[in-house]
């Protein structure tokens, strides 16, 4: 009677501790271990080799808050009366959890996978097969089913596996079941009599049967003896335990969509792509990189929730020659890319001027073509995501029972509120739109016309206003470009550059400066001979980039032709404009 009480009353005072093991659950392991002889039992203080199990508990990484209750696994589960200490893992009692002893009610579980053996004998460990089991998916899926973790949740980075050995024997002739931590802590109770009687296995090979590699969760790395008996202190503070360290899921590529493109040397453009898959916020960004003639350009924080997409663009000057370019583009969200290539064709209009009109026969069979009338778009509209916090605060209890020194004492709870919140996103809308007017009017030194009338065969001159209007400036670039065509040639053939006056989003252009003309004008000659009626002229506005494109104008306008050159000079040789 007197020796069951003595086991009760050393009960009471149990502990926890558990040998250090850090395995990856991916990759490489982080575990060791070590032991030795167990010597001889008696009959009220003894250990059979088998009777063991491993205490798991899930624990967050950042803040090693213990976030499921600690579940043991044994090959041979104990009866269920055996004397314990409840499901407290390492962390709780170095927390400053006290031991709390009951009779009965302990439950185990045994795996369908067998578990292989933990608790050295003879010295030799058994790392390499406790590292591949624990780092074992079917074993890792049970173990999210028991601790109630969903399995993706569980391997996703944020959580760890804390793993303590637990041995099951008598002691005092009472069976019991303790981690290593629960031997140490209820050695210092009993006044080292768990030591005296049951050296061999409650302060060396149940201590030293995982051992931390690489320091985590606030233990230290183990670096003292593997086969001698292990101090009450360092047994709580370095030994008994394995964690199972779970490298982050690697991010779900992006998906990029890209456009090939047709620019005008030295223009600026914009450039933009698509990036979609999975959801792009400030903890898992999405950036772009593009590659343009050796240089990098590279766009951050591109964010957009689950199931959308976000353009993503830079804006650059095109190079001064005609050329086809190529822009590679890398899009990366943590340890993940995607890359593609765009193709740009660069031209030059500047190259096709009209040659200059001379005095040819009438051409009777002459037909006037259609007017173009391209495809344009004149306004256009896109739309960034703006991630924000949606808080979601939760107490993470942390009981911890105080002892008032008379066998009595109280539990307290001293957790914390965590902010579990999540990304929420609001979504910013843009626009540009081009507007432009555009004047033909005979030229000022033509001697025969009037303000919408002349002779053909005269020159005529050309304004083209264009103006753009944003709400994103930064997006945005003005109409940079202007190109005329001629109803003599049938709208195609020959064409006129328009040379930029102003720039920006309120633009003016004209004709350049004619080579044929006399006094250098910017002016357009008229055929020679040209029917009466309406001389209609063809502008083609362009070059207004956004990220939605560009925006483009068809433009026209008339002036009436009046008799020709053709009549006054005849056959005669054509005079000077």
């Amino acid at each position: 009677m007197k020796r069951l009480l003595s086991a009760f009353l050393s009960l009471i005072l149990l502990f926890c501790l558990i040998s250090p093991a850090s395995v990856y659950a991916v990759g490489d392991g982080n575990v060791d271990g070590g032991g030795g002889g167990m010597g001889d039992g008696t009959s009220i203080n003894s250990w059979s080799p088998g009777n063991e199990g491993v205490r798991v508990t899930v624990v967050r990484s950042d803040d090693h808050a213990i976030v499921t209750t600690p579940i043991d696994l044994t090959n041979k589960p104990p009866n269920s009366s055996i004397y314990n200490f409840g499901k407290v893992s390492k962390l709780q009692y170095n927390g400053g959890r006290s031991p709390s002893p009951v009779k009965g009610g302990y439950v185990a579980i045994k795996p369908t996978q067998s578990i292989p053996r933990i608790i050295s004998t003879n010295g030799s460990n058994n790392i390499a097969a406790i590292k591949s089991y624990f780092t074992d998916e079917q074993v890792i899926r049970s173990i999210a089913g028991l601790t109630g973790m969903d399995f993706d949740v569980l391997i996703g980075g944020e959580y760890k596996l804390l793993l303590e050995p637990i041995a099951y024997y008598k002691f005092e002739g009472v069976m019991i079941a303790t981690t290593a931590t629960e031997a140490a802590m209820y050695d210092e109770q009993v006044g080292g009599l768990l030591r005296k009687k049951m050296v061999s296995l409650s302060h060396k090979n149940l201590p030293l049967a995982m051992f931390l590699e690489v320091a985590d969760l606030g233990y230290p790395a183990w670096s003292g003896s593997r086969s001698k008996a292990a101090s009450n202190a360092d047994i709580k503070a370095a030994l008994g335990l394995g964690i199972v360290r779970f490298k982050d899921k690697p991010a779900e590529p992006p998906n990029v969509s890209v456009y090939d493109y047709e620019y005008r040397v030295n223009t600026e453009v914009i450039t933009a792509i698509t990036v979609s898959g999975g959801q792009s916020d400030p903890d898992h960004p999405v950036s772009a990189t593009f590659y343009v003639n050796g240089r990098s350009h590279r766009v951050s924080n591109s964010y957009y929730p689950d199931g959308d997409s976000q353009l993503a663009w830079i804006r650059w000057t095109t190079p001064n020659t005609p050329q086809h370019m190529t822009i590679a583009v890398s899009v990366s969200r943590g340890g993940s890319s995607s890359k593609a290539t765009i193709n740009v064709n660069v031209v030059d209009l500047d190259k096709n001027p009209p040659p200059n009109p001379v005095a040819d026969d009438r051409n009777d069979s002459f037909r006037k073509s259609a007017v173009p009338n391209k495809a344009q778009q004149t306004s256009t509209s896109w739309t960034m995501w703006r991630p924000w916090w949606q808080e979601h605060w939760v107490w993470h209890s942390d009981w911890h029972w105080y002892s008032d020194g008379d066998g009595g004492g109280h539990w307290e709870d001293d957790g914390e509120w965590v902010d579990e919140g999540w990304w929420e996103f609001d979504i910013d809308r843009y626009q540009a739109s081009l507007s432009a007017s555009m004047a033909i009017k005979p030229d000022d030194k033509s001697p025969t016309s009037s303000s919408k009338a002349m002779k053909s065969g005269y020159g005529i001159n050309e304004t083209v206003s264009a103006r753009v209007s944003t709400n994103q400036s930064s997006a945005v670039t003005g109409a940079q470009t202007a190109v005329t065509y001629f109803p003599e040639f049938g709208y195609q053939t020959y064409w006129r550059l328009l040379e930029r006056m102003s720039s920006g989003y309120s633009a003016r252009f004209e004709f350049q400066k004619n080579s044929y003309s006399t006094y250098s004008r910017r002016t357009h000659f008229s055929p020679i001979w040209f029917p009466d009626g309406s001389y209609t002229s063809y502008t083609w506005l362009i070059d207004s980039w956004t990220p939605a494109g560009m925006l483009s104008m068809n433009l026209t306008d008339s002036v009436t032709i009046r008799d020709s050159l053709w009549t006054d000079w005849h056959i005669a040789p054509q005079k000077p404009h």
